[in-house]
């Protein structure tokens, strides 16, 4: 198999993923009840499902073949982000609520994807100090702003 095949079914096998997780959130928003705390979501859901399907479709037809294939070094140093991810959605939001497992998740992935040192202080609390920001600019959008229903949980 050649290097362009390799990446065509790269392309085409993440983008699939990305189509069949945007048509799941589309029919999620559009099923439950309230209808009106899924107005947001719905808005985002049919964006995601419009974006995912022409890029599912320029995969397909081998328009984006851009970049490398992933070879194996490059896919174990994203498993762990994606374990952490996996963690997050399908545990640590729905026990610990929105806020306070996006904090700790948040801050998580930035100790382990940043390339400052970690043993120093200086970069601990510089990577907490961002976490509170994203998190205050996060609860400022959702809660304030849009005053979207987030999950609910232990901490909030």
């Amino acid at each position: 198999m050649t290097d362009m095949e390799i990446r065509k079914i790269q392309q085409a096998s993440a983008s699939g993923f990305v189509l069949v997780v945007a048509v799941m959130v589309a029919w999620l928003s559009f099923t439950r009840e309230p209808a009106s705390a899924f107005l947001f979501p719905r808005y985002i859901s049919v964006a995601l499902l419009v974006l995912s399907m022409w890029s599912f479709l320029r995969a397909i037809m081998g328009m984006a073949l851009i970049g490398n294939c992933m070879d194996k070094t490059s896919a174990l140093r994203l498993a762990p982000g994606l374990i952490i991810m996996g963690v997050y959605i399908f545990w640590l939001a729905k026990y610990l609520g929105f806020y306070a497992a996006s904090s700790l998740t948040f801050f998580v992935l930035f100790a382990i994807y940043d390339p400052s040192s970690h043993g120093q202080i200086g970069s601990w609390l510089k990577r907490a100090l961002i976490t509170v920001l994203f998190m205050a600019i996060m609860y400022g959008l959702f809660d304030l702003v849009l005053k979207v229903q987030l999950p609910r949980g232990l901490y909030i």
